[in-house]
Formats: structure tokens, sequence, C-alpha cells
């Protein structure tokens, strides 16, 4: 069992850190691989300052700005976890997922960027507000200008809108295409409850998606370039720290 004092320094069970020892912006990729290929090719005087259960955090330094990068892991529950954690308990003020995403709109191209400008889901994590209604999670509207126009001044592939943020991993093609009727541009499975975090703490995030691959085509990235070739979500997203 940890000491007062060790509680206070490492405040929860799913993450080493110390207190002040994450930035108070985060970037948040799904996959643990993807965290540390961030830190290492990117962020100067970087260390790791987490790794229970294979969920790596660092922090460093980017352009004269500190900042950390930590795993969130695979859907809802998992994202609702490390967000919420660094939200409340280590003080974070932004959360930037940097994530992939499968392609609903036809105007998409693989590697493609989608900024979530709105999140629907058919998760139920909203149900533990206990709302009169139903819930639609927004972005920070400044962490949003200010990577849509970072990729419009770098002449990226940059598209804004509503991400489906899904329960499932395997859909049937034609919900995803209800899904696509309404909108959706993109299909991934964490920024709903990031979204939800982040606005019942008062907090900022975003989640930022390359396209991996397109759902209704079936072309995809191959599991290399998911890890390792999406710049120009992580220069866009390292540009939108305030």
């Amino acid at each position: 069992m940890k000491s007062e004092t060790e509680s206070k320094q490492t405040p929860t069970i799913h993450n080493a850190a110390r207190q002040g020892e994450i930035a108070k912006t985060v970037l948040m990729p799904g996959d643990p691989l993807r965290a540390r290929f961030i830190a290492e090719n990117y962020l100067e005087n970087v260390r790791l300052v987490s790794e229970i259960r294979g969920m790596y955090a660092y922090t460093g330094w980017y352009q004269e700005r500190e900042v950390s990068v930590m795993a969130s892991g695979m859907g809802a529950g998992s994202m609702g976890i490390y967000s919420y954690e660094l939200f409340r308990y280590y003080d974070v003020d932004s959360i930037i997922r940097v994530g992939s995403a499968g392609g609903l709109s036809p105007y998409l191209k693989l590697k493609d960027l989608v900024i979530g400008l709105a999140s629907s889901t058919d998760t139920g994590y909203a149900a533990q507000y206990r709302l009169p209604g139903a819930l639609a999670p927004c972005a920070d509207f400044e962490l949003a200008k200010v990577a849509y126009d970072y990729g419009v001044q770098h002449g990226m592939n940059v598209h804004v809108g509503m991400l489906f943020s899904g329960e499932a991993f395997y859909y049937e093609e034609s919900i995803l295409q209800i899904w696509a009727d309404m909108g959706a541009l993109a299909v991934e499975m964490e920024s709903a409850a990031l979204y939800m975090n982040a606005a019942r703490l008062g907090k900022k995030a975003l989640a930022i998606c390359t396209i991996s691959d397109l759902v209704f085509s079936g072309e995809k990235c191959s599991v290399k370039e998911r890890q390792t070739s999406f710049d120009d979500m992580i220069t866009m997203a390292l540009h939108t720290i305030t």
C-alpha cells in the first residue's frame, strides 16, 4: 500500500508520473508505440515518466514548449480513464488526441487529416452524467482553429467536421453508411469520451485523426505506416499547443 506521501507524488494507480512530471498539454495517441515514436523523434530532452501497463508516457520539449505524450489505449473506457486522470489529478489543461480513423466520407483519401469538431457516439459514456437529453460533445474551438489554420498554411489535406466515436471496432457496413449519411467524416473510438471528460472538468480537448483506411473501398495503410508515418498530424498537434 502507498504511503500518503507517495500517493500525493503519484496520484493514480494507472500512472507512475509524479506531480509536476506531466506538462499542461498532452498529446494522446492510442498506440503506446506511437507515443514512443513521437517522443523519440519530435521532442528534445525527453524522459519516460510512466510505463504502467505498457501505456508509455513521456515529457519533453518542442520548440521551447513543454509537452507530454501518453498513450490512451483503445476505446472509450481506456481513454476515459487516462484522460480523466490527466485532467483531474495532474492538472493538465489540454489533451490533443492524435490517432487513426476510418474514412467514411467519399471526399477523403488515405492520410488525409480530420479535425473532429464534434463527436457522435453509440457508447453509454454519457449515462454517468444523468442528463435529461442527448449530449453532443464538442472539441475546443480555439484548439480546432489553430490546428486548421496551421494545416491550411502548410498545404495539408485537412477536413473539419463530425466524428463517429464507436463502441465497437467491427461494424456492419450498413451501420457505418447511416453515420456517413448523417455527415460523419470518419469513425474512431476515443474522441467522445475525451470530449465529455473535458466538458465535465472545464478543460480543452481536440481530436486530430489521420485516415488510415477507407471503410467502403477497403484501402488501408500498413501497420508500420500507422505507427510511424503520420507526420502531418503530429506536427499539426505540436503546433496547436497553446
